[in-house]
């Protein structure tokens, strides 16, 4: 059984190409469990056709540990995909990344992790300050990680945070990096350049997915690409993905770069003029909350 993380920058994309990679992997028969990192609990949604899942944090709320079931926390969705949601706190309370350690420690409970899968997926949100965040990467639930970014600044700078992570736990927990998704947004010079970013962190870029409508449109009916046009171009994309990944042996211990780097690679591929717009941006923002 085959342990994959997927990390990224809140609103990259990460859930909707998660889901894609997973309606992709079923097709070859691959069985699947996908758990929800996220508190927004929308990690399943277009599996599930929008229905909505009840999250493992409300129902050890409602019934207690010892008392939750899989029929409390498990949905089947597109292609027989075991769909979890861990869920999180109301806004504004508590910890965010306490839903993943309580979904974790239920599904350890319930011997989740001892059924007949080829793969464990975890979708979690981009941000691994949190130490629930970083818990995949942290305790070893989680060997390979995917990165999603896009050829934007802030993008890039948390898959080189993501890395820096993935470093920290590299030893204790034998976590590696799988690649660099480019989830397109048709930046100038984006595939060149986050092909370079991979190259320095020490990686691949794995996969480049051009923009397409028909993301949206799918996600408009509540469903992957694959079960919204299964024929469609951006379909065989994801499919090309989930290939790539099936097969995928290169496993490296990243190596996160300065942000002097980081701002040499916009330089270089001509993107000052936008890091300089969003560092402007930054500093009248600070200046307004003074």
């Amino acid at each position: 059984m085959r342990q994959v993380a997927i990390y990224g920058k809140g609103g990259i994309g990460k859930s909707t190409t998660t889901q894609n990679i997973l309606a992709a992997l079923a097709e070859l028969g691959k069985k699947i469990m996908l758990v929800g990192c996220d508190p927004k609990s929308d990690s399943t949604r277009l599996l599930l056709g929008g229905k909505a899942q009840e999250t493992v944090l409300n129902s050890v709320k409602e019934v207690g540990q010892e008392n939750v079931t899989e029929e409390d926390v498990f949905k089947v969705g597109f292609g027989g995909i075991r769909c979890v949601e861990s869920g999180g706190p109301e806004p504004g309370v508590g910890c965010a990344g306490r839903g993943i350690i309580t979904s974790i420690t239920t599904l350890e409970q319930l011997g989740s992790y001892e059924k007949d899968l080829d793969y464990v997926f975890y979708d979690v949100l981009g941000d691994v300050v949190c130490g629930g965040f970083a818990m995949p990467i942290r305790e070893a639930y989680a060997k390979e990680i995917y990165i999603v970014c896009s050829g934007e600044l802030m993008a890039l700078y948390a898959a080189n945070n993501i890395c820096k992570g993935v470093l920290k736990f590299a030893n204790s927990g034998g976590v590696r990096i799988g690649g660099i998704i480019c989830n397109s947004r048709n930046v100038d010079n984006e595939k060149d350049m986050v092909d370079a970013f991979a190259k320095k962190i020490g990686t691949q870029m794995i996969h480049f997915i051009p923009r397409d409508n028909v993301v949206q449109r799918a996600e408009i009916q509540k469903k992957t690409v694959i079960e919204y046009d299964k024929s469609c171009g951006q379909a065989d994309v994801y499919r090309e993905l989930a290939g790539k990944i099936e097969t995928n042996d290169m496993f490296i211990v990243p190596s996160p770069i300065s942000m002097q780097e980081l701002e040499d690679l916009m330089m270089e591929y001509g993107l000052m003029e936008e890091y300089e717009r969003t560092t402007e941006a930054a500093k009248e923002n600070t200046a307004t909350q003074r």
